[in-house]
């Protein structure tokens, strides 16, 4: 009986055990079996815009331009008044800045209301040019302004006159022939110079001035004024004066430098 009721009790034993270990072995597996993350969005990065720069190189020629003022050199076919001729260089200082200079002769009969005369000299006149004008890659024409010095040394030819007569009754009083002449004569100036060059051809540039002058010393002979200075203009009775040329230069390159210009390529986008 005894050996009975012990051999029930390890049966009962092992079917709890049995049982509990049932129970635990789902529990267990649910526990371990886990639901997979859904993997996170990630959000839109802005749009970025990437420029691609490249670099174009220019060469700018550096040089000496020398040419000759048509205007005055062709003035004398149609005015048998006039004879002259000028000469015009610039030399190419920086990128922006030249040196400029004319030298030119002039004779110039003037005939007024009561004197006729003739101005006859040479001048000088010297400064610098600022060409403004932005060229494309290899293309060198110019649109500049610049600031001048003149001088001019001259002599006058008092040719006739006449005398006023304010109660001319009796009509004008007939001109007086004097062919005085009056040398070592002088004047001085400062003008405002404007022009355009193109280049037409190989080395060979068109250009058209304007300059804007004011008179800064004046050596006048005895007995009348200075109609005409050389150089100068006419002077219009006062400190003021216009001019301007037609040229036609030539160019020649003394040295070359070389400069980058950052130039946009291309536009990439990412996302």
């Amino acid at each position: 009986m005894k050996h009975t009721s012990k051999y029930f009790s390890s049966i009962f034993l092992l079917f709890s055990m049995y049982l509990g270990y049932a129970q635990e072995t789902p529990e267990t597996t649910a526990k371990k079996e886990v639901a997979p993350k859904k993997p996170k969005t990630e959000t839109a990065k802005p749009e970025i815009q990437e420029v691609k720069k490249d670099s174009v190189i220019k060469t700018d020629r550096y040089g000496l331009r020398v040419g000759v003022d048509l205007y005055k050199l062709t003035r004398g076919l149609y005015d048998k008044d006039y004879k002259g001729v000028e000469f015009v260089g610039d030399w190419r200082l920086t990128k922006k800045y030249y040196l400029a200079a004319e030298l030119g002769y002039e004779n110039k009969t003037t005939d007024d209301d009561r004197l006729n005369s003739s101005a006859s000299g040479t001048y000088l006149k010297a400064g610098f040019d600022y060409n403004f004008y932005e060229n494309w890659l290899d293309m060198e024409n110019l649109i500049t302004i610049g600031l001048r010095g003149g001088f001019s040394s001259f002599s006058q030819d008092l040719n006739s006159y006449k005398i006023y007569n304010p109660n001319p009754y009796w009509g004008e009083l007939p001109s007086i022939a004097t062919n005085q002449k009056y040398s070592g004569l002088s004047a001085s100036w400062l003008e405002v110079a404007m022009g355009i060059k193109a280049e037409v051809f190989d080395n060979i540039f068109v250009g058209f001035g304007v300059q804007l002058k004011l008179l800064a010393t004046n050596k006048k002979p005895s007995g009348f004024d200075n109609l005409y200075i050389p150089g100068f203009n006419r002077t219009y009775d006062g400190s003021f004066g216009v001019g301007f040329n037609y040229t036609v230069s030539y160019f020649i390159p003394i040295y070359k430098k070389k400069i980058k210009i950052p130039e946009i390529k291309e536009v990439s986008k990412k996302k």
